[in-house]
């Protein structure tokens, strides 16, 4: 045991005798052992991160393939199609748009999904054991940073999955910078085979030993993995909260309150109002419920209005989704939906309707189960 401890421990590593970051001798023989006190407490420092990293993304890949495998499952209600379509909304950067391509490409979408979950369990599992730790280190910025830029303005009371983004970045790019430190399979590599450490490679993936380069150079791209740490997650937090150039605020996309954005609204010929509707703020956790729908002229008058039962009540033909996952559908309130639902609904009007009063119709207004209203200007077809 006490071998094995060695081997992938930092205290029988073989260390190439560096002058300015570069390696300075030729042979494996000459690699010298031992670390300074410096190195030795950074070796320890880094372990508990490196584990922790590792572990979150090794759970959220093992999830999805080991221990709640419904999340690949297309036709269960945890399928990760909907999880994605709920960050659409917030996504920055385009991503919303990436998002609503991959919707509509069932395949493209689930080799996606299988790719980025293969992605995390790798990694997880390179970071906590300690195999071509920097490599992995530089992956997991990568995965960190796509979780921002779709999921980061989400979480109801603070915005956690931001919080989960913007740590997770810092660790991954100090593990890429500092390599594995203690009790690493890159050490115990390291150890059985010292020619590996005139290996540029393998000091560039690692992380047994410094990087192949002079010490000004790995300063100036630390300061660089600092800076582009600090600009990603300070702006992505004003952005979504501000607190930082602009008073606190609850961001563009709100991830507590359901908004209807509305758009497209017509009176068709035959007294129908047909509409586009999008639920692009709110929980994930809970679905939007419209209780009514008013159709009003200009001074206001009630023209139309479809209550609860009659919302309830529309047929399949009435409703159509954009997407096949987080839908409107009728529920036991009116209208349900759930974040990042878009659909193009029809109304259909009452039997004994006065075409000719409905043509003075101007504004749909959607009544939601908590209060809150949202219009649409309606125009003649």
């Amino acid at each position: 045991m006490t071998s094995l401890l060695r081997r992938i421990g930092f205290a029988s590593v073989a260390v190439v005798q560096v002058k300015d970051g570069t390696a300075a001798a030729s042979h494996p023989a000459a690699a010298l052992r031992g670390r300074t006190d410096a190195l030795r407490s950074a070796a320890l420092a880094l372990l508990s991160i490196r584990f922790i990293q590792g572990f979150i993304y090794w759970g959220g890949g093992s999830r999805r393939f080991i221990y709640a495998p419904a999340k690949l499952d297309p036709n269960a209600a945890s399928w990760m199609a909907n999880k994605l379509q709920s960050a659409m909304p917030g996504a920055l950067l385009g991503t919303d748009q990436l998002i609503a391509f991959l919707l509509h490409h069932f395949y493209l979408l689930y080799t996606s999904l299988i790719l980025f979950s293969a992605a995390e369990l790798i990694t997880g599992l390179l970071l906590i054991t300690g195999l071509f730790t920097r490599a992995a280190g530089l992956v997991s910025i990568g995965l960190s940073v796509m979780l921002m830029l779709m999921f980061g303005w989400q979480g109801a009371t603070c915005i956690d999955e931001w919080t989960m983004a913007a740590c997770n970045s810092a660790i991954g790019a100090t593990l890429m910078l500092g390599g594995s430190g203690a009790f690493s399979l890159d050490n115990a590599l390291l150890a059985r085979r010292p020619a590996l450490a005139c290996r540029a490679w393998f000091r560039w993936l690692s992380g047994a030993l410094p990087l192949p380069m002079r010490r000004e150079s790995f300063q100036r791209i630390a300061v660089a993995a600092f800076a582009a740490t600090v600009i990603l997650n300070v702006a992505t937090y004003d952005y979504f909260r501000g607190s930082v150039v602009t008073a606190f605020h609850s961001g563009p996309v709100s991830p507590s309150k359901h908004h209807l954005s509305l758009a497209d609204g017509v009176l068709l010929p035959n007294g129908a109002v047909r509409f586009h509707a999008y639920l692009d703020g709110g929980t994930p956790a809970a679905p939007s419920n419209v209780m009514t729908a008013v159709l009003k002229s200009n001074d206001g008058a009630v023209l139309e209005q479809w209550d609860g039962s009659a919302l309830n009540h529309l047929p399949a033909s009435a409703i159509a989704n954009d997407f096949a996952y987080n839908r409107f559908a009728p529920g036991p309130f009116g209208l349900r939906a759930q974040v990042g639902a878009m659909a193009t609904i029809t109304l259909p009007t009452a039997g004994a309707s006065d075409i000719g009063r409905l043509s003075n119709a101007a504004t749909l207004q959607l009544r939601t189960v908590n209060g809150n209203t949202f219009n649409v200007a309606i125009r003649t077809e």
